[in-house]
């Protein structure tokens, strides 16, 4: 039968939508709480929307009873703190799993490529019904910081970089591209991220906000991408003998954030 999934994705698997142009207010990002949760480099998340409510970020399938990432409990507490941010995840009327703001700390574009995972969205989720994808809302103004974004880890080949300033807002099929955030600097980088089941709702919300499937990447110098590409291999190489002399199988990329 196979998954409901948007057309605007088919091709690339990412759009990217009109800049949000509406002022927010940092405290909704600043003051909700946050769980030092790990994913793709210095991170921790603030969840607005959970398994069953509870300020956490594990996957829905860690849960008694486990399922996929839909369905999400919003939390009374960070919801009260931050209104528009759950506005802006509920807006396009689609399915809601977990929804959180990322806070990731300054990094380089090597941190970035060693970083690139996928995500498990759709672990549990039944055939017949519908894909499982992630917004991305840019919420500080990092205009050096870029999304990287492969559909093969270790190749270079075809890679995107979006950038990042305030208000970038794109949809990403993080199952099918690897991907994080490059972001040099010296203050923490937000982003609202929020898991939505693919569907006429979410295919009207990509229509209403004019989603393309190709932008021009950031211009990077050469060596700075040969440099990080060379840093990835020795760091994989690196984790890949660690576990080798613990006789274990290397962990997968595969993240649960």
């Amino acid at each position: 039968m196979g998954y409901i999934k948007s057309a605007a994705l088919e091709e690339t698997g990412y759009v990217v939508l009109d800049s949000y142009n509406r002022e927010l207010d940092p405290k909704e990002w600043l003051d909700i709480e946050y769980n030092d949760w790990k994913s793709s480099g210095d991170t921790r998340f603030a969840p607005l929307a959970s398994a069953f409510g509870d300020i956490e970020c594990n996957g829905f399938w860690n849960h008694k009873p486990p399922r996929t990432d839909k369905d999400g409990v919003w939390i009374d507490s960070q919801v009260e703190k931050a209104p528009e941010l759950t506005r802006r995840a509920q807006e396009p009327g689609a399915n809601v799993g977990r929804c959180r703001v990322i806070e990731l700390q300054p990094n380089t574009y090597a941190d970035c490529l060693y970083n690139l995972h996928q995500d498990d969205n759709n672990r549990l989720n039944p055939d017949g019904t519908g894909w499982v994808v992630r917004g991305f809302f840019n919420l500080t103004d990092d205009k050096e910081s870029y999304f990287v974004l492969r559909h093969n880890r270790t190749d270079p080949e075809g890679e995107v970089r979006i950038a990042l300033p305030a208000g970038a807002q794109l949809i990403v099929d993080t199952q099918r591209l690897w991907h994080a955030a490059t972001h040099p600097g010296d203050e923490p980088r937000y982003c609202l991220i929020t898991s939505w089941t693919s569907g006429p709702e979410l295919d009207a919300y990509i229509e209403k906000y004019n989603g393309v499937s190709h932008v021009e990447s950031v211009d990077v110098p050469q060596d700075v991408l040969d440099a990080g590409q060379a840093e990835q291999a020795r760091r994989l190489a690196a984790r890949a003998a660690y576990y080798a002399a613990k006789g274990q199988a290397e962990k997968t990329a595969m993240s649960e954030a």
